[in-house]
């Protein structure tokens, strides 16, 4: 049975046999630039959202990051979405990261809203209720990086993957959220590394690093990442689901700042070289 969010999308075949769903933003040609599906049968809870801009490489230009907002928008609503999954339609391809090509042709202050546009995507990927899970069965560089950083869990294919944040090989900086994610995934001193150095990793590379989760040998359809990020899916659906969301949540307030009173005076106190003052606020 298709069921769709909106009207109006053209399916590629494999898909369309699938409970489907999909989103309403077209490109110039009307072709939507990303697919939208929910699995069924042992599968059922597990969502996809396929990434299918070949002309681009899945650069992040305005319709894809439109897209996938209004997809993240929709599906964050849904409680039959257990773990999402983001994966690529371009073979050799995760996400080649910021659209530069759209970027020169925008105003300074176009740029700017554009950036505030792609960090807010990644904060809506990062705050999705439900776990996620980026398949990385080819490049994901720069932005593309920084999306696949703000999921979850991360699998990358061992040799066609091949990641990082290049920016600074371009004069620019991360500026949707990886300057911020990296260290918290990997420590300060190697986040430095990579992003001073705009160093290229493989998946093999980034797995012995902690960067992703698994890292697969390929195969010749070129979708292993795919196929291993699913089976991690099928480990999740389990479980109960408002205990692994609950969970989620736990550990990702837990990694931020812990927002009190106590914790200024301590830092204040540890400054002014004095005994803290705690009043448990």
């Amino acid at each position: 049975m298709l069921r769709a969010l909106t009207s109006g999308l053209r399916l590629p075949r494999p898909w369309r046999p699938l409970r489907t769903r999909s989103c309403a933003s077209h490109g110039a040609t009307g072709d939507p630039e990303i697919q939208v599906r929910a699995l069924t049968g042992r599968d059922q809870g597990i969502t996809e959202i396929l990434m299918n801009r070949p002309s681009a490489r899945n650069a992040l230009g305005n319709i894809l990051v439109s897209e996938l907002l209004e997809a993240l928008a929709q599906l964050r609503e849904d409680q039959q979405v257990r773990v999402l999954l983001f994966r690529s339609g371009v073979k050799g391809v995760f996400c080649a990261g910021a659209d530069l090509k759209e970027r020169e042709q925008m105003s300074e202050a176009e740029v700017g809203i554009f950036v505030q546009r792609l960090r807010g995507l990644m904060n809506e990927i990062a705050a999705f209720p439900a776990p996620t899970i980026a398949a990385m069965d080819g490049f994901a560089l720069g932005g593309g990086l920084e999306l696949a950083l703000a999921c979850d869990l991360r699998v990358a294919a061992a040799s066609s993957a091949v990641m990082g944040l290049i920016e600074t090989t371009r004069g620019l900086l991360p500026g949707a959220g990886g300057t911020q994610r990296l260290p918290r995934c990997l420590g300060v001193a190697l986040a430095k590394e990579l992003i001073f150095t705009g160093r290229r990793l493989s998946g093999a590379q980034a797995q012995a690093l902690g960067l992703v989760n698994h890292a697969v040998s390929q195969n010749e359809e070129g979708n292993a990442a795919y196929h291993r990020a699913r089976e991690l899916a099928q480990e999740i659906l389990p479980q109960a689901p408002i205990a692994v969301r609950l969970g989620k949540v736990a550990i990702d307030r837990g990694m931020e700042n812990i927002p009190t009173q106590d914790r200024l005076e301590g830092m204040a106190a540890f400054r002014e070289k004095r005994p803290p003052r705690f009043v448990g606020k």
